[in-house]
């Protein structure tokens, strides 16, 4: 678990989860670059020793313009992980918009494609380079009311396991983190919008939420840093392809 000379790339890493796989990767060694579309997040991350970059991975545009700051800043790259996304809307399908279900694919999914795509060029420099790709454990389960966001993390593990053949033989490895329900601003948000849509109390709704794991307790951010360093380090170096859950045998999602 030793990175020292090793270049990380974390999107969204400026806060929540990505802050802390960037504080993993940081502590174990790597030089570590965050991008983000939060200008304080990265303001603070820059005061913590983090190369930072201000972009939206849903812009191809601004993602080309990214790997050439990695390149620049970084002097290339050894591991990228795609933790960018958003939990767009909660509601039945059909009470849905497009432009909701579309923003959702545009982070979710485009977003990964984006980043993997320009930075297979620093990455074939690299020696026994590595992706990590954050999907859900609504990437392996149904999640109702949640459709456009179970979908297009359903469609990160079939991208991940594409990659895992395509560039496994160049010798770079591509796996996905399915998280459970992680503590944070985040899940109490999506609880709220998922009472709101059932029409039950909160406390309710959250109560579900942190037992319907068997473990009957919420994800930390720290597990799924844990489980990032170890799918990019020599520890892992014949796990490719798979999808890695993180959320505490997690059986149903309400």
């Amino acid at each position: 678990m030793d990175f020292t000379g090793r270049k990380v790339l974390v999107t969204a890493g400026a806060a929540g989860i990505g802050r802390a796989i960037a504080d993993r990767f940081h502590g174990l060694g790597a030089d570590v670059m965050v991008t983000d579309i939060n200008p304080a997040a990265l303001d603070a991350a820059k005061q913590d020793g983090f190369a930072v970059a201000l972009s939206d991975v849903s812009d191809e545009t601004q993602v080309r313009n990214l790997m050439e700051e990695v390149a620049s800043r970084l002097g290339g790259l050894d591991v990228l992980v795609n933790n960018a996304g958003i939990a767009g809307p909660t509601g039945p399908i059909e009470t849905l918009d497009s432009e909701g279900w579309k923003a959702t694919f545009d982070v979710n999914i485009h977003g990964q494609f984006f980043c993997i795509k320009h930075a297979l060029p620093l990455l074939r420099q690299a020696k026994d380079a590595s992706i990590v790709n954050l999907s859900s454990a609504a990437g392996r389960l149904g999640m109702a009311g949640r459709s456009p966001y179970s979908a297009s993390k359903w469609a990160v593990i079939g991208l991940t396991k594409t990659l895992a053949i395509e560039l496994g033989p160049e010798g770079i490895r591509a796996n996905a983190i399915c998280p459970g329900a992680v503590n944070g601003p985040r899940i109490d948000a999506v609880i709220e919008a998922k009472a709101g849509m059932l029409g039950r109390p909160v406390e309710e709704v959250s109560e579900l939420y942190h037992k319907q794991s068997s473990l009957e307790r919420l994800v930390e951010a720290d597990d799924i840093a844990n489980m990032a360093a170890f799918l990019a380090s020599d520890l892992a170096r014949n796990v490719n392809g798979q999808a890695m859950a993180v959320d505490g045998n997690t059986e149903k999602l309400y």
